[in-house]
């Protein structure tokens, strides 16, 4: 189990915002336990993390009035050796046979999950913390870039019959950045600049730019279709508008509140979408884009953007790129045209990503 940091795992004292944050979290997960008996595993890069995260999900299992056994650590206490009608000594509820979840913590090594079929793999995802196994993916995957601000970055599918998950943990993981996110990211209104000239707007022309952020690309939107056109930004984070309103960009559009896979914009009411760093955070990428056609008339045009290429944004966030991600050459084709679109261009040098795709 690694122990790389003297540090406390988790915060040891944290504002109430932040423990309110920790129990949403920890709440969530524990309605996707699966009924009756059930094996869960929370992995992480640091173990005495993974530890403290177990610790605290076991507490709100129990909180809820579930049995649950918690081993001292994984190697010394693995699923098939823990008898699942036994509680922890700190347990105050009953075992009842056949509900009792077993709650087993690991430092995060691949071969920590071949031993055994887990009902349900937790992984915090950390700047240590290692890629996705293809194989074996996590069922839910935690943000603990911020330990005091814990934010679900994905669901299985098999999981999120309800996704209503996304909009409430997309608000938490922006609503934290949205004061730094501009001076984070620098100056990169030319990308933006050049992007939308290769979109190629006329003026007049309604445009939607979904997932607007701090609103960036807005004044360049604005200054393409003109004074006669529409330029409307949507995003689903209220501090991320606030922040475009304190820096004067709702001045050159319209801002509205509101799901990327559900936008409140009428069928075919747009000439082009504007897409900057969106699509990465869609739990549902075909269910999006064809949400994006919908609201674009025949012909309209589409913008995929980001202001880095993907090797070097992979590169960034400490990870490599792999063939098989959405956003590959020979994958983005097949998914827009699945959606309504089809893909007339494909830049990924490192300095920006653009698709520019048509409306069929």
């Amino acid at each position: 189990m690694s122990d790389d940091s003297s540090a406390p795992p988790l915060p040891e004292a944290m504002t109430a915002e932040q423990v309110r944050r920790w129990d949403e979290v920890l709440d969530r997960i524990r309605v996707l336990l699966p009924a009756g008996a059930a094996r869960v595993l929370v992995e992480g890069a640091d173990g005495r993390r993974a530890a403290a995260v177990a610790d605290r999900l076991a507490a709100a299992v129990r909180g809820a009035g579930r049995p649950c056994v918690r081993p001292a650590a994984f190697e010394t206490a693995a699923p098939e050796t823990a008898a699942p009608e036994t509680t922890a000594p700190e347990t105050t509820t009953a075992a009842r046979p056949g509900e009792t979840v077993l709650l087993a913590h690991s430092s995060g090594r691949p071969a920590d999950r071949t031993s055994t079929a887990w009902d349900l793999v937790v992984e915090l995802r950390t700047r240590a913390g290692r890629d996705d196994d293809p194989d074996r993916p996590a069922d839910v995957v935690v943000d603990l870039h911020d330990p005091a601000w814990p934010v679900i970055r994905r669901v299985a599918e098999r999981l999120a019959a309800d996704d209503g998950w996304h909009v409430t943990e997309s608000r938490a993981f922006f609503a934290a950045r949205a004061a730094t996110w501009d001076t984070r990211f620098g100056d990169d209104t030319p990308a933006y600049t050049a992007a939308v000239a290769e979109l190629g707007l006329p003026t007049g022309a309604t445009v939607l730019d979904v997932g607007c952020g701090t609103g960036r690309a807005l004044p360049v939107l604005r200054a393409a279709v003109g004074p006669a056109g529409t330029v409307l930004g949507l995003d689903v984070t209220p501090e991320m508008l606030a922040v475009a309103r304190e820096h004067g960009r709702a001045r050159h559009a319209d801002l509205l509140l509101g799901d990327a896979r559900r936008l409140p914009v009428r069928t075919g009411a747009v000439d082009a979408v504007f897409a900057a760093g969106l699509v990465t955070h869609l739990p549902d990428l075909p269910a999006g884009l064809a949400e994006l056609a919908r609201v674009s008339r025949p012909g309209g045009r589409l913008a995929i953007f980001h202001p880095s290429g993907r090797a070097a944004l992979a590169a960034r966030h400490g990870r490599v790129l792999r063939p098989d991600e959405p956003l590959a050459a020979d994958r983005l084709g097949p998914l827009l045209a699945g959606s309504g679109w089809r893909l007339d261009g494909y830049d990924d040098p490192p300095h920006r990503f653009l698709a520019l795709a048509s409306r069929r």
